[in-house]
């Protein structure tokens, strides 16, 4: 995978930000961005609609997934007070296979570790997260959320090719809980899956509250961006048209959530959710 994508690198003049919309809503006061564009590129991934807003360049959004461009200054730029709750990161996944090589996020954990924030939440789907485990065992507080998106591994080709299994992720979140850290699974968005099934998986590998979101549909969602029309595509070659349809995806919640509930443990949707990751 690495020999596929460009890797770049550029100054910065932020890799912190203050939040607003829903990550602040949630409960973070700051998001920590280490790069621009991710070559993960998801096909339903929102980021490249929001265009400037998400602090990208027009080569950015036409060549979603192609490259990425890391903050070459990033550990230097992050000066903190101690009493923030960042959130690394939106736009980004910190863990993109680029960042095998580069190790920026060593730089950054070590730099938070010298002015710790109250809390840490990293997000990412890219088992490379365990290479940095112990600087993340050095923060006072620091959880990890795993983006888990369907127990079906012809569903997670179609919809995020350049991604890790499902396994993988499942292996990389055991060997983070046996270290101490906080593992939170969040189902985002949810892909087509058997929905006991994937429940189930994701009560295995965490011992937290489990999160979740549906594809981002205009119907329920008129502000903010929205699923891309790559994802929709994919979902009408492959017959799964209804996952995009509110009341199917209210369906899938429900079950979700009532396997969830019937292991002792919440699940939750949207800024309630995500709360628990800030609290």
């Amino acid at each position: 995978m690495m020999g596929v994508f460009d890797a770049r690198e550029q100054p910065s003049r932020s890799v912190l930000s203050r939040t607003s919309g829903f990550i602040a809503e949630a409960g973070f006061s700051h998001s920590l961005t280490p790069a621009r564009n991710c070559t993960y590129g998801c096909t339903y991934c929102y980021v490249p609609t929001l265009r400037i807003y998400a602090g990208l360049r027009p080569e950015d959004w036409q060549h979603w997934g192609q490259f990425t461009t890391f903050k070459s200054n990033a550990a230097e730029l992050i000066k903190i007070a101690g009493s923030e709750t960042i959130y690394c990161s939106p736009l980004v996944d910190p863990y993109q296979p680029a960042e095998a090589e580069r190790q920026l996020m060593r730089e950054v954990l070590k730099a938070l570790i010298l002015a710790p924030p109250r809390v840490l939440t990293v997000q990412t789907r890219g088992p490379l997260v365990t290479r940095d485990i112990d600087l993340l065992q050095q923060l006072p507080d620091v959880r990890v959320s795993f983006s888990l998106t369907t127990n079906r591994e012809d569903v997670r080709r179609w919809y995020e090719p350049h991604c890790p299994s499902l396994a993988d992720r499942l292996a990389a979140m055991h060997t983070l809980r046996e270290a101490g850290i906080r593992v939170f699974a969040t189902l985002a968005p949810i892909l087509p899956c058997d929905p006991e099934v994937f429940a189930d998986a994701a009560l295995e590998a965490s011992t937290e509250n489990i999160i979740g979101d549906p594809f981002h549909v205009r119907a329920v969602k008129r502000h903010g961006a929205t699923t891309r029309p790559e994802a929709e595509r994919i979902s009408e070659v492959r017959g799964f048209e209804q996952w995009h349809e509110p009341a199917f995806q209210h369906e899938i919640v429900e079950r979700i959530g009532e396997r969830v509930r019937a292991a002792g443990r919440q699940f939750a949707i949207g800024t309630e959710a995500f709360r628990w990751l800030a609290q």
